[in-house]
C-alpha cells in the first residue's frame, strides 16, 4: 500500500497526490478508485482521471456529494464492502 498526504504533496483536490500513487504502485487511472467523504476527495477523483465513490457519512452532505456524479454513495464500510461486491 501506499499513502500520501498534503504535507507531502499538493493539496486535494489537485490530482498530483493521486498520480504519484498510481506511479508509485503502477496502477493506471482506469484500475483506480478513488472513495472520500468530501467534495474536495471527488473533485481529486475528476482531476486526476478516475472513478470516484462517496461515503455519505463525512464532513459533506451526500447532496453536496451526489452533485460530484461518483459511481455510488453509500453510508458506511458495510455499503461499500457490498458495492465493491458487485463492482469489482
Amino acid at each position: 500500500h501506499a499513502t500520501r498526504t498534503a504535507e507531502q504533496t499538493f493539496s486535494k483536490p489537485n490530482p498530483a497526490m493521486l498520480f504519484e500513487l498510481m506511479d508509485e504502485l503502477g496502477v493506471k487511472p482506469e484500475r483506480t478508485l478513488m472513495v472520500g467523504d468530501t467534495t474536495h476527495d471527488l473533485q481529486l477523483a475528476q482531476n486526476a482521471g478516475v472513478d470516484g465513490v462517496a461515503m455519505g457519512h463525512g464532513a459533506h452532505p451526500a447532496a453536496q456529494l451526489r452533485e460530484l456524479q461518483p459511481l455510488a454513495l453509500v453510508e458506511n464500510f458495510a455499503q461499500l464492502r457490498l458495492w465493491f461486491k458487485g463492482n469489482a
